[in-house]
């Protein structure tokens, strides 16, 4: 039985697609996007996330702790990530909420089983499920055990992706998804490694595959500030998007910061926290420039 790491399975989601929508947002991705807003998505591995501010200073967490990650000083519990090793015996004593596992191992059947429970919303709205992350297509048997279930009970399906996969991967599973939601962040290779981590040839060589061969590719763009929203990176976004076949669709997604309390959960530093979210008149302004290029332009997706 195969199984994969989940992180969270959204129930009504209303911006994964069309209709009332369930997404599954499974563990593990290549890119390291300084704006991420799962941050609790990127690692493969299990991690905790520690809220101090509803401890209630019980001890149950000091007393199963097997690797001394938690400590009392003075009376006042503490935590050392760097001791944790993610076992979830602290998370099970605790309950105030303090601290939480973020992945948990699951079957298809399980992941099914959360599915058809929203089924008719499915079909009232024209809705269906939405796989997401992190990058679902990294773990590609899983992913396509679920499609075919999918597929076998009429469920309408949407992949999220970055595009930075396997080609052999992406070839075969997108003969069981009925919509991609591609990720494009930017056409400069360069800027492209600084803020995600990975350069981006392989995600637009995946990109110009799937416009030729699947008849429903969306492509989102997140606008960030000072990365991607010059009068040069949109001219590009939009002359590549208008020149791949079947793509006549962008959704633009304005940066924001709803992630920033999981760094803090997480331990992680937000980098760009300086920065600030665009307003309407400046995704206004964003739409007209691409909408140029012949390109319907959705803003929020």
């Amino acid at each position: 039985m195969v199984k994969g790491k989940i992180f969270n399975i959204m129930k009504y989601s209303i911006h994964d697609g069309p209709g009332i929508r369930t997404t599954v947002f499974f563990k593990g991705c290549p890119l390291n996007c300084q704006w991420c807003h799962n941050p609790e998505s990127q690692g493969f591995g299990q991690e905790l996330m520690y809220r101090p501010d509803r401890c209630v200073s019980c001890g149950q967490c000091l007393e199963v702790c097997p690797s001394g990650a938690t400590i009392s000083i003075e009376g006042k519990l503490g935590y050392l990530r760097d001791r944790c090793i993610a076992c979830g015996a602290c998370c099970t004593a605790c309950h105030a909420g303090v601290r939480e596992l973020v992945a948990k191992t699951m079957s298809e059947s399980e992941v099914m089983a959360e599915i058809e429970k929203d089924v008719i919303f499915y079909d009232e709205s024209g809705g269906g499920v939405t796989f997401s992350g992190g990058e679902a297509l990294m773990q590609p048997e899983f992913l396509l055990e679920i499609l075919k279930s999918c597929r076998k009970r009429e469920i309408h399906t949407a992949v999220e992706t970055c595009g930075f996969v396997s080609l052999d991967s992406l070839q075969t599973i997108s003969k069981y998804v009925d919509l991609f939601l591609y990720d494009i962040k930017l056409m400069d290779s360069r800027k492209h490694q600084e803020v995600t981590g990975v350069p981006n040839e392989l995600i637009l060589s995946n990109l110009r595959w799937l416009a030729e061969h699947h008849p429903k590719v969306i492509v989102r763009v997140a606008i960030i500030p000072e990365v991607n929203d010059d009068e040069e990176a949109l001219r590009q976004i939009g002359e590549f998007v208008a020149s791949l076949k079947w793509v006549t669709e962008i959704h633009c997604l304005p940066y924001h910061k709803a992630g920033l309390d999981k760094y803090q959960r997480l331990g992680l530093e937000y980098r760009l926290s300086e920065l600030e979210s665009p307003d309407n008149e400046r995704m206004g302004e964003i739409a007209c420039k691409l909408e140029q290029f012949g390109i319907s332009v959705i803003m929020g997706g």
